[in-house]
Order: C-alpha cells, then sequence, then structure tokens
C-alpha cells in the first residue's frame, strides 16, 4: 500500500492505493456520485483504495473531482512504472442495461486521452462534465493512453457507471503480470 497527500487552497486529499489488491476501498470524497464510481472503480479493477478529500463543494465539486483524479493517477504511475512483466495493453468493453462503453488503454508513460462521451447536464447533483475533468486529471497523472468511447446509452448514470468500469477492467488487464513480456517495448524501458 502506498500512499500520497496532496493539500490546495482547494482540497485536502489522501489516497493510499495497493495495485494487487482484491477490490475493497473506503471512500470519501464529499462528493457521494464519485464515491459510487471510484468504489466501483475499485472493486473491478481489484485496486484496494482508500480515499479522503476534504473539498471546497460549497462551491461546487469540480475541485475534488479534478484533484482526486491527480492524487489516484499519480499513485498509480507509482505502482507501475517502469513497467516491467505486466501485460501493459488493456481493453474493456462494459455493458450496463442499455449501455456500453469501450476502454483501450496502453501503460505508455506517455498520457493521452481520447474521451468520446457525450453528455451534459446532472446526475442528481452531479455535473455530468465533471466526468471528462476526472478522466484528463487521472490519464494526465497515470501517465497512460487510453480511449474511452460510449459506443451506446441513453441513461447517463449508466454511460458514466460503465466508462468507470471500463477503464477499472482494462487497468486490471493491462496490469497483468506476465513474467514472459519482460519488458514489454521495442525501446526497451517504459
Amino acid at each position: 500500500m502506498i500512499t500520497k497527500s496532496r493539500k490546495t487552497k482547494e482540497t485536502d486529499i489522501t489516497i493510499s492505493l495497493f495495485l494487487s489488491g482484491t477490490g475493497v476501498s473506503k471512500i470519501d470524497t464529499g462528493v457521494g456520485f464519485l464515491d459510487h464510481m471510484l468504489e466501483s472503480f475499485s472493486k473491478h479493477s481489484l485496486i484496494d483504495l482508500d480515499i479522503v478529500c476534504k473539498g471546497d463543494t460549497y462551491i461546487d465539486d469540480h475541485h475534488s473531482v479534478e484533484d482526486v483524479g491527480i492524487v489516484l493517477g499519480s499513485l498509480l504511475a507509482q505502482s507501475i512504472y517502469p513497467v516491467n512483466g505486466m501485460e501493459r495493453f488493456g481493453s474493456a468493453n462494459i455493458v450496463m442495461d442499455e449501455a456500453c462503453v469501450s476502454c483501450d488503454l496502453d501503460l505508455s508513460n506517455r498520457p493521452y486521452l481520447v474521451y468520446e462521451v457525450d453528455l451534459s447536464g446532472k446526475v442528481g447533483a452531479f455535473d455530468t462534465e465533471l466526468v471528462e475533468e476526472f478522466f484528463k486529471a487521472f490519464v494526465l497523472n497515470a501517465k497512460i493512453s487510453a480511449h474511452i468511447i460510449a459506443l451506446r446509452g441513453k441513461n447517463k448514470h449508466h454511460i458514466i457507471e460503465a466508462a468507470f468500469k471500463s477503464l477499472a477492467v482494462a487497468i486490471r488487464r493491462a496490469t497483468q503480470k506476465n513474467d514472459r513480456v519482460g519488458i514489454p517495448s521495442t525501446k526497451d524501458v517504459l
């Protein structure tokens, strides 16, 4: 288990992460919908997470959502780089009722996000535009390349949850141990 804290004028965050866990989590970000998504992420990635965020949610949820993505992504990077004895590439299509979201990723040490999930409005009190902000912060700080694409769906909750689950399963597959691959790059470094 590794731990990182980050304190700004807008948020005070501490996250502990265990990459080779069983998917248990204790999450309190002050943003209920984000907690639900991160619990699902933990469960399906099999990454153990302990997350506490005290943020300026009296303004809105933006800073908490983005900053949790920053810290969580940087912990993932700390856990996987340099990549050695891992599959490196991961992919998942996750279905939730009428929704299906795809995530393809590369533990590339080169951050890049393709996000094709057309959402607007709210799920409960949660602004759906914050989902992209979370994924941007996470991918940039995890130093992964990820393509998250909504293939179909109408229910915003289902689409967002399928996006988090597809990322989780793709990470689980990409970080799968495989001693035969060694350093999975022709450059001999990741």
